[in-house]
């Protein structure tokens, strides 16, 4: 077997010791905003080669990966159909020129999507980031209908920028810049009563209704059945325009390849990326084109940027695509999730485990108090598991595995979480010293 198919291998105590001296170094020349120490100035591990499913530090140490890079690895970190694709267009052209120039390879994306999106006469804005898109279709509903309300949810995530930020819904966040953010945003709790939503936009129609389908850095909610469908409904017949943020759900990853069709709900603007590059950057809009028409208008584009359409990125992602498509991702993925949702179960015997949800490979375990969770975490990478805890107050052990991960990788994972949740809860049990 070879990277990509291994179990968990540790060879030293993470963060071992290069990846503490990397850390430290790091921490020197870089802005403390997005340096890899901790919150208490600890180091962090540090990748130095990911595949499939394995993620390996620059100690030595394999680890299963059950956060696929923030779920940019759907397809597996460096699959080699995406890896040829990006040589191969790497020697040909590197870069385009954004809103003057395009390339065969853009013009198939662009073309490539609009088929596989859930949107009715669509077309393609593309992006570089979540956060990005978010912002085009913000600026797209509020151009088209010349209203500046938008109708959030929280908890929500939709990325940090600024325009992004103000439908962003964690205080932390939002507090530091609440006084330059967009006034005009009115929010629901996520999953609420569709009664609070019609009088909502029967108040004074906003300029956008923008939702998760599936809540995910915020807690991994999966709203009541029905729910997003008669969101979808109040829009229509309000006259106002729904965006789904797929950045994260999109492609595969929770057993369709749009979160949103497990309703059948088409958005008037969806938005996608992280996935989509398959580890490279790159975002986009998928709208109605009667929405887009607000764009055309004389003279320089209104929202480019110089990356745009990237040559090597769009490469990457029509190889992710293909390997969706030909591999049954989307399908594999609504497979593995019985399996999951038992074996998650199984803990809801601890009292410290309130819930357990999630959807495809997406799945969330909320635990009652944020150092308990940072705890399994850690307790989990230690014996060879990486896992992210999510949510506003860090709650929620969050698994996103790259939707090709071997059934072996899987139930290994599966068994150390089990473990690591038992040896945080019960240090003195014998699960504490299982390997």
């Amino acid at each position: 077997m070879t990277l990509g198919d291994l179990l968990p291998r540790m060879v030293t105590p993470p963060p071992g010791p290069r990846s503490r001296d990397l850390s430290l170094r790091l921490a020197v020349a870089e802005a403390p905003g997005v340096n890899t120490l901790g919150p208490g100035g600890e180091p962090s591990l540090l990748w130095e080669e990911a595949r499939g499913a394995n993620v390996r530090d620059v100690d030595g140490n394999v680890y299963v990966d059950l956060t696929s890079g923030f779920g940019v690895a759907a397809v597996g970190h460096a699959h080699p159909r995406v890896v040829a694709a990006v040589r191969e267009q790497a020697g040909k052209l590197l870069h385009g020129l954004g809103d003057v120039h395009a390339h065969p390879l853009r013009v198939a994306l662009a073309e490539r999507l609009k088929s596989l999106a859930p949107v009715d006469d669509a077309q393609v804005f593309f992006a570089i980031s979540g956060a990005e898109a978010v912002e085009i279709a913000l600026k797209t509903a509020l151009a088209a209908t010349g209203r500046p309300g938008v109708l959030a949810f929280e908890p929500s995530y939709h990325g940090v920028t600024l325009g992004a930020l103000a439908v962003t819904s964690r205080p932390a966040f939002r507090a530091p810049f609440a006084a330059h953010l967009h006034g005009h945003v009115h929010r629901l709790p996520f999953g609420c009563d569709p009664g609070r939503i019609a009088e909502s936009l029967a108040s004074g129609p906003p300029g956008a209704a923008l939702v998760e389908p599936i809540v995910g850095r915020e807690g991994v909610l999966v709203p009541p059945p029905g729910w997003l469908a008669a969101l979808a409904g109040l829009c229509r017949q309000a006259g106002v325009p729904l965006i789904a943020d797929e950045i994260f759900t999109g492609f595969g990853r929770t057993g369709t390849l749009f979160a949103v069709e497990a309703e059948g709900v088409r958005p008037d603007l969806l938005c996608c990326g992280k996935a989509l590059g398959g580890g490279l950057p790159i975002a986009a809009v998928i709208g109605r084109r009667e929405l887009f028409r607000c764009w055309k208008t004389p003279g320089e584009a209104l929202h480019t940027s110089t990356f745009l359409g990237n040559p090597v990125s769009c490469a990457a992602a029509l190889a992710v695509l293909d390997v969706l498509a030909d591999e049954g991702l989307p399908d594999r993925a609504a497979a593995l999730a019985p399996r999951i949702a038992e074996r998650l179960g199984g803990l809801r015997h601890h009292p410290e485990v309130r819930d357990v949800r999630g959807r495809g490979l997406l799945w969330g375990v909320e635990i009652a108090f944020a150092d308990l969770a940072k705890a399994w975490t850690a307790a989990a990478r230690e014996r060879g598991v990486l896992l992210l805890a999510g949510g506003p107050e860090g709650r929620v052990a969050q698994l996103v595995p790259p939707l090709t991960v071997s059934e072996a990788q899987l139930a290994a994972a599966l068994d150390i979480l089990d473990r690591s949740l038992a040896a945080v809860l019960c240090p003195s049990s014998t699960h504490a010293v299982a390997p």
